[in-house]
């Protein structure tokens, strides 16, 4: 992968991750933290609505299905980590619901579609 070409991934998943922001504040939720990053993983985007606690990953491609594609377990089991650290260094928030979800961004520079947002998309093994 070029220089170009990581700089224009890493633009794109910033401009998905402020449109899933703003999806997810239009729906009532508070943004806590964006590109949370830990020694175990990053969350995107930390939200809460009410008494629950969402740990949200975003995934930008050409259209949704594609983007719906690209969300694997791996990643997820790397949120659960970061998010275990989360909750360690914020208990405030030990009383709420914690929930795995996903926003998916589709589109390209012409056609702009409306974040999808995937609540309680995924759960870790119990």
């Amino acid at each position: 992968m070029t220089t170009e070409t990581r700089q224009a991934a890493h633009r794109l998943g910033q401009i998905a991750e402020w449109r899933a922001v703003w999806r997810l504040r239009l729906a009532g939720y508070s943004v806590l933290a964006r590109r949370y990053k830990t020694k175990l993983g990053e969350i995107d985007i930390v939200a809460r609505r009410g008494g629950v606690l969402a740990f949200v990953e975003v995934k930008a491609r050409r259209d949704i299905a594609d983007a719906a594609d690209a969300l694997r377990g791996r990643q997820f089991g790397r949120t659960a980590r970061a998010a275990s650290l989360f909750l360690a260094h914020h208990p405030h928030y030990a009383a709420h619901s914690v929930r795995f979800d996903a926003v998916l961004v589709g589109g390209t520079v012409l056609q702009k579609l409306w974040p999808r947002h995937l609540p309680d998309v995924w759960r870790p093994p119990e």
